[in-house]
């Protein structure tokens, strides 16, 4: 590899770890588009839609490892929301991470394009009022719903190599009503879970590049703590503000491709 495309995946993964620690997400929303448009740019080989998937699925899996080990001492992550909604996400992350492999490209950058659409219409519908003004020892949350929202976005996200987190925020804001700094943190913890399930499949499926996954991984384990920490410092509507443009931009900017 060049220096040019070794620093190019570099500054993608940097960005977008450093963003995923910051609003609490995997970074796949992010690194998915990045990694299929940008390397055509700048005289690289275009990746396939089963390679950016494989590589995401396993940069996701370091960047949320550093991002919880970061904010493990702030006590904000729920762990009983964690071991419900990770244990049904593992199960379905690794059913379609394996199962993208008999997948077209196309189709794999549909599901992409209706999970981000779908992220995108839940991040802008009214937010629960007061819900940041629960004490987070008092959080509640409907366990069955947790578990079946968590397996089937397990499995939609695993198709494309994502861990989820980019649609398991809104769900966690509005379904469950959980606080957004708890929510922020607690999508990590899912998301590493659902990581481990979306790397086996996408090993098992051969659709892991090493090389270029090592790169993003180098950039992931520096950016992702950096937000991580920040994001308990910023004001929560800036976070859910910046989360939802995030989402919108790249839905429109799929579904642009598409039509």
């Amino acid at each position: 590899m060049s220096i040019e495309s070794i620093l190019t995946l570099f500054l993608i993964g940097f960005f977008g770890s450093f963003l995923s620690g910051l609003v609490g997400i995997g970074g796949s929303i992010i690194k998915y588009p990045m990694l299929l448009y940008i390397p055509p740019l700048v005289g690289m080989t275009a990746f396939t839609a089963h390679e950016v998937s494989g590589i995401s699925a396993v940069q996701v899996f370091f960047a949320t490892i550093a991002g919880v080990w970061a904010l493990r001492k702030d006590k904000v992550i729920n762990y009983k929301l964690v071991g419900y909604m990770g244990t049904a996400i593992i199960i379905g992350s690794f059913i379609g991470a394996y199962g993208g492999r008999y997948l077209s490209g196309d189709s794999i950058n549909l599901v992409y394009g209706v999970l981000a659409t779908i992220a995108a219409v839940m991040m802008v519908l009214p937010k629960v009022k007061g819900l940041d003004d629960i004490p987070l020892d008092q959080v509640t949350f409907n366990r069955g719903l947790a578990v079946i929202f968590a397996l089937a976005v397990g499995v939609a996200s695993g198709i494309v190599g994502a861990a989820g987190a980019f649609i398991l925020v809104p769900i966690m804001l509005l379904v469950l009503k959980i606080p957004t700094r708890m929510t922020i943190a607690s999508s990590l913890a899912i998301t590493f879970i659902s990581s481990i399930g979306s790397t086996a499949g996408k090993v098992l499926a051969g659709d892991v590049l090493l090389w270029p996954a090592v790169i993003m991984i180098v950039a992931s384990v520096i950016a992702a703590p950096l937000g991580a920490k920040l994001s308990t410092k910023i004001n929560t509507k800036l976070l859910q503000g910046l989360l939802a443009a995030l989402i919108l931009g790249t839905a429109i900017k799929i579904w642009t491709d598409f039509l």
